[in-house]
């Protein structure tokens, strides 16, 4: 039930109700959501239907693997080259197009490049992985808010009567 009071400029008093229909709130829904989406991601997001949501998950995770599986067969590419070297007496293979022209200064740069790439592309999934659950989480929170015109922030035009200048500010307006 809402009732509002308001006060007109020849002092009447109007008060308007209205029933208002409360929704049942299922505190184990966010929970829920967050456990769908940490056992398979993009799960809490349909559990929430939020389907707009599944190629945002699916992009962004598959994204941070491509450049681990990336990073990591040019890694391995290069610590093989570097062993290679170590098994021939550091001896270089000219004759081989893509590391005949390197030094072994260059092959082990290269290796440690690549494996830090890696290991940062394995944290940033890491942490694309958590914040699709944190999503999925708060999503959930916020289907159960109250988002009615019971609790609204409005600007208001109001002629001063000395001035009969605008006075412009804003109206809070809680009706209960």
């Amino acid at each position: 039930m809402s009732t509002q009071f308001s006060v007109a400029q020849n002092k009447e008093l109007k008060i308007e109700t209205k029933q208002t229909v409360k929704g049942d709130i299922n505190p184990l829904s966010p929970a829920k959501a967050a456990f769908y989406s940490a056992i398979l991601p993009g799960l809490g997001q349909a559990y929430n239907k939020r389907y707009w949501k599944i190629p945002v998950v699916y992009g962004a995770i598959g994204a941070g693997v491509y450049f681990i599986i990336d990073s990591n067969k040019k890694h391995n590419q290069y610590r093989d080259e570097y062993k290679k070297r170590l098994a021939n007496g550091g001896r270089i293979d000219t004759s081989d197009p893509t590391y005949g022209k390197l030094s072994t200064e260059s092959v082990i740069r290269g290796q440690k490049f690549y494996q830090k790439n890696r290991d940062l592309s394995v944290l940033i999934t890491a942490g694309l992985y958590i914040l699709n659950i944190i999503d999925a989480n708060v999503d959930a929170h916020l289907l159960q808010f109250n988002v009615n015109d019971d609790l609204s922030l409005k600007p208001n035009l109001q002629t001063n009567p000395y001035t009969f200048k605008q006075d412009v500010g804003f109206t809070l307006t809680y009706q209960f």
